[in-house]
């Protein structure tokens, strides 16, 4: 079993220069490696901005400048030996929209993997992304993540299926100032026993800032509600006697429960229990 890892869920300031994103998303890496974290998450469109805040139209991403962006960001996870997790808009080959993604680089500056948002709001998917056609799970010192994206977080079968998955954590990188999706994301980490990151823009974080939520359902820790750029760190530890009930006896005797074998074979043949029109 793995020993306890430390994470870092970004609060950073968003813009519609690439460039500025860029230089927002390194101070922070920094700041989180110094602080002992093996992982940072950013929010949803952390690099190129999100369509309709900061981006109105594909015409206005310098695409090729966000590129440069990220393979800088790739470059300094390596050196920081870091794992990076941002959103970013991904483009497909033209005329196809692009994603809403998630990049994951790995501490070695390598690319492991990218989450493309399946569950598109109306907006996205009638004028701006391509849905994604899978989960994405990796592995991080002994602990397995997950990743959704904003609207997802209002799907309670996405939480499901990374629970089935073996999965101890779920990134969700949200662009949203909702109060209610700090609501559900703590509903679905109670009823999981998951932990869950919650990184939201520092723009949004007077109502709704990031956090990192327990597999109990509570909040472990959150960013501060002044507008400003922050980071989150908590120590995911599975030895925590807080977290014994839900990922010891919670969480495994749940995932037998919804198999529906332990009802079967205790169901009974009685006239009073097929009668269900009488006291």
């Amino acid at each position: 079993m793995a020993g306890p890892l430390r994470i870092a869920v970004a609060q950073s300031g968003i813009d519609r220069d690439v460039r500025a994103n860029g230089r927002e998303i390194r101070g922070l890496m920094r700041r989180a490696a110094a602080g002992g974290a093996r992982l940072v998450q950013f929010p949803e469109g952390a690099a190129s901005g999100y369509c309709k805040s900061e981006i109105a139209s594909w015409d206005e991403v310098d695409w090729p400048a966000l590129r440069e962006e990220l393979e800088e960001t790739a470059a300094l996870a390596g050196s920081l030996g870091l794992w990076v997790v941002i959103g970013s808009a991904h483009p497909l080959t033209a005329p196809h929209r692009p994603h809403n993604s998630l990049y994951v680089i790995a501490d070695t500056g390598a690319l492991a993997g990218r989450y493309d948002k399946r569950r598109c709001s109306h907006t996205e998917i009638t004028g701006w992304f391509s849905p994604g056609q899978a989960p994405l799970t990796f592995a991080v010192d002994g602990f397995t993540f997950g990743c959704a994206i904003c609207i997802e977080n209002v799907f309670p079968e996405v939480f499901a299926e990374y629970e089935a998955l073996g999965v101890d954590i779920v990134l969700v990188s949200s662009y949203s100032r909702d109060p209610i999706y700090g609501v559900l994301a703590k509903a679905h980490a109670a009823a999981t026993c998951l932990w869950i990151g919650l990184a939201i823009p520092a723009q949004c974080s007077q109502s709704l800032p990031s956090s990192l939520i327990g597999p109990t359902g509570a909040v472990l820790a959150e960013g501060g509600r002044n507008g400003d750029s922050d980071l989150v760190f908590v120590t995911l530890d599975r030895d925590d006697p807080a977290f014994a009930i839900a990922l010891e006896k919670a969480r495994p005797w749940r995932r037998t429960a919804r198999l529906g074998g332990i009802y079967e074979s205790r169901r009974v043949e009685d006239p009073r229990s097929r009668d269900r029109a009488g006291f």
